[in-house]
């Protein structure tokens, strides 16, 4: 038995959204990604999630172009980390709005278990999640901040995708 199905090829704009954002583990590593914890072992501690489960995960945002690897050293190792790409920040709005709805309708077991969507150029948490209710701005990774009273007490500005010279592979020429 497959571990889910397959809506890629369905009529239903819905559908094929969700067969890549509708995945619990994608959205919350991706969540991760947007917070600037793109590590392997980072993601994997804040998550809990298991080596293999979190490897398929990342995979799968890898394929449908959400994410992409950089390396990075480790002391003398190289390693990879898992960055935005434009693709994956077109994802926001989606988050953003899990986030909202989530704060409306669902109890937060603890005082500090909530989160607010906050645009950058006027400080204010927003209702919308896509655009500042406060200034009708257009909400983008580059000016929206998250505010996860469990990571911090000031909301955390957001990771952005890199340039594209900044991912291209040493071998690959330059454009």
């Amino acid at each position: 038995m497959p571990l889910r199905s397959d809506w890629s090829e369905r009529t239903c704009s819905l559908a094929r959204g969700l067969d890549i954002l509708g995945d619990p583990w994608g959205s919350l590593v991706l969540r991760e990604v947007f917070f600037g914890n793109g590590r392997f072992d980072a993601i994997k501690t804040r998550l809990h999630i298991a080596d293999n489960v979190l490897s398929k995960r990342l995979g799968w945002l890898v394929e449908a172009g959400l994410l992409v690897q950089r390396p990075y050293l480790d002391g003398a190792r190289t390693r990879q980390e898992y960055v935005l790409t434009p693709k994956g920040e077109d994802a926001l709005p989606v988050l953003n709005a899990i986030i909202l709805w989530s704060e409306k309708h669902l109890d937060a077991p603890a005082d500090n278990a909530h989160m607010r969507v906050i645009h950058n150029g006027c400080g204010l948490p927003t209702a919308s999640a896509d655009t500042c209710s406060h200034c009708g701005s257009r909400l983008t990774a580059a000016n929206t901040s998250w505010h996860s009273l469990t990571r911090s007490e000031h909301p955390m500005a957001l990771a952005t995708a890199p340039a594209r010279r900044d991912l291209l592979d040493e071998s690959e020429p330059s454009a």
